[in-house]
């Protein structure tokens, strides 16, 4: 059964996936955005996922599918590829609850994701010049070891996971009738509006793409998953396809979310940039993308209250230097 042919409810258990990881996983803040609600000429508030326990929103999903795993499973071991934030929620929550864990990146990783990954305990792998090669590689290493694969975003329990932002979002800001959501392999976003859309079918759900990582886009162009070229982005988070065999993410990705965006890279470094000179928050390239649809003036008023997530912080701080300097220029 698909996504397409069960209610989220059924399929994606969110309410269950809070309750498991609330050991893990903490209950992130809210900021109000008086720059972003003048922008908007709407109430505009920021959810600081980029506040997490690891630094971004993927020890939710992790947590939640490592937390279902059979006492055997446990014992064989994990396995997963990342481009750094899956990777390393993967090694911080395999740490906590005794899992060996295997993670494999790309040559091109973050160092500082990648540090994280190994301080945190996993065997960090660096494979291939592209995160689809770092992939095959992961894919390989399960099948060779009977390792249990933790995909970073088509996974029920991964989703369920991701979802309980919107559970969170539901409670801390009851005004709230649209969201915008960074958008990738569409785990964050297809979970979110799961429980969003099952609380309140009215509210709407937008997601935020970077122009040169947008495969997710493209497939629901042509109306099933699709392979897309890669590009550099300082959205690294999102680097990677969506799988053409993809079960879960692609439905609900297009039966839930309203509308989708693409950011360029220079509007991403100016989110960033302003979320460092407006707020004093470090955000990583994919962690801003809402925030660059707002300031590119790419969101219209679509809502009386809206919140934007910020998915991530974990970024070099060289980099981020670097990135912000340039960009300031």
């Amino acid at each position: 059964m698909n996504a397409q042919n069960s209610s989220p409810t059924q399929r994606y258990d969110v309410a269950a996936a809070r309750k498991a990881i609330s050991d893990i996983a903490v209950l992130t803040p809210l900021l109000s955005s008086p720059p972003l609600t003048e922008r908007m000429d709407t109430p505009v508030t920021l959810k600081l996922e980029n506040l997490q326990v690891t630094g971004s929103f993927k020890v939710r999903g992790a947590a939640n599918k490592m937390l279902s795993l059979s006492d055997d499973e446990r014992d064989r071991g994990v396995v997963t590829v990342s481009s750094g934030n899956h990777g390393l929620a993967v090694s911080y929550v395999a740490g906590s609850l005794g899992i060996p864990a295997t993670v494999v990146v790309p040559e091109w990783v973050d160092t500082s994701k990648l540090d994280s990954i190994k301080r945190y305990g996993a065997d960090a792998v660096l494979h291939g010049s592209s995160y689809d090669e770092a992939e095959e590689h992961s894919l390989e290493l399960q099948r060779e070891r009977g390792l249990v694969y933790v995909h970073p975003f088509d996974d029920p329990y991964v989703v369920a996971g991701q979802g309980t932002i919107g559970l969170e979002l539901l409670d801390q800001l009851p005004s709230m009738d649209c969201a915008i959501v960074p958008l990738s392999g569409g785990g964050l976003i297809g979970g979110i509006a799961c429980a969003l859309k099952t609380a309140n079918p009215a509210i709407r759900v937008i997601g935020v793409s970077a122009e040169n990582a947008r495969v997710m886009y493209e497939s629901l162009k042509l109306g099933k998953p699709t392979a897309f070229p890669e590009d550099s982005t300082v959205a690294s988070a999102f680097s990677g396809g969506i799988g053409l065999d993809n079960e879960h993410t692609f439905g609900l990705v297009r039966e839930y979310v309203d509308e989708h965006v693409l950011v360029t890279e220079r509007e991403i470094t100016d989110a960033m940039i302003f979320a460092a000179k407006e707020h004093k928050l470090v955000v990583e390239g994919g962690g801003a993308v809402g925030i660059a649809a707002v300031l590119a003036g790419k969101v219209g008023r679509v809502g009386l209250s809206v919140a934007v997530v910020v998915s991530g912080g974990n970024i070099d701080m060289g980099s981020f230097g670097k990135t912000v300097t340039v960009s300031g220029d």
